[in-house]
């Protein structure tokens, strides 16, 4: 009855996206130099909020994002973003030769985000690209340029 149950659902959910042009909500798996978790919700039909669970250098990065979507190319399923957010993060400086002193930081800094993603039809899947910069004020101060990402979300 489960499998039955859990087959249906699935149905159900492919259906619902084949129907739709966008997605509202997108669960995934983020990779790049900071991988981890993201989470994107659209607030209207250009406007999300994407946030970021991230892992570098042992420890650990919670980013939040406001994006604006626009089509890409006049291509249905294919949006270019950009937009802005902020981040706080507890990174080890022992695993790194890019801090001076050894130890343990905490920074809280801005974001920016510049990316391409694509919602594919058949399936309730969306695969983007993007670069996220970033810039610490507080903390281990300086600019990160090195944020870029593949992302693949499971979307409703």
């Amino acid at each position: 009855m489960k499998k039955l149950t859990f087959t249906l659902l699935l149905a159900i959910l492919v259906t619902f996206q084949m129907k739709a042009q966008d997605y509202n909500t997108g669960i995934g798996l983020r990779g790049g130099f900071f991988s981890g978790l993201t989470i994107k919700h659209f607030l209207d039909s250009n406007r999300a909020v994407e946030g970021l669970l991230s892992s570098r250098w042992h420890g650990l990065e919670i980013a939040g994002l406001y994006e604006i979507h626009n089509r890409a190319f006049q291509t249905p399923g294919l949006n270019w973003y950009y937009g802005v957010g902020a981040h706080i993060g507890f990174w080890d400086g022992d695993y790194s030769s890019r801090f001076d002193d050894h130890g343990n930081y905490t920074v809280i800094g801005i974001d920016g985000i510049l990316g391409i993603e694509y919602n594919f039809s058949e399936i309730p899947i969306n695969i983007g690209l993007d670069w996220k910069p970033m810039l610490n004020v507080i903390g281990h101060t300086g600019f990160w340029g090195d944020g870029a990402a593949i992302s693949v979300r499971y979307i409703f």
